[in-house]
């Protein structure tokens, strides 16, 4: 089992590398001060007041070694969803309130009666 999740995280790797690399070079060249300006300057243009002033500085850079751990996790989590837009909806696993064993969303569904699936918070 664990050589087949292995293989499964490498030949996520592979996928996704070409998406990282160009999100990468992104990142790379706003490091760049006066290509940063020009971006985020119309950035500031475009949006409403609402947000605190935008500070350019050449002390925040975003070509880092946190940021592209960030970025290349954020890829990797985008291609392992099993909900894809335009496929049918995965069937997971849910606990009901009344019985904590697991069952699939499906289990509850009715002919002729749409599912109705209220997510929300136990805290």
């Amino acid at each position: 089992m664990n050589t087949v999740k292995a293989l499964r995280n490498a030949l996520a790797c592979l996928v996704i590398l070409p998406r990282f690399l160009v999100a990468a070079f992104m990142l790379w060249c706003l490091d760049f001060l006066c290509v940063r300006r020009r971006v985020l300057i119309r950035l500031r243009d475009e949006e409403e007041d609402e947000d605190p002033p935008l500070c350019i500085s050449d002390s925040s850079r975003m070509f880092s070694w946190e940021s592209l751990k960030a970025v290349f996790h954020g890829h990797k989590l985008d291609w392992m969803k099993s909900a894809r837009l335009g496929r049918d909806a995965p069937n997971s696993a849910v606990v009901p309130l009344a019985d904590p064993t697991r069952r699939r969303v499906l289990d509850f569904a009715c002919a002729q009666r749409p599912l109705l699936l209220n997510f929300g918070s136990c805290s």
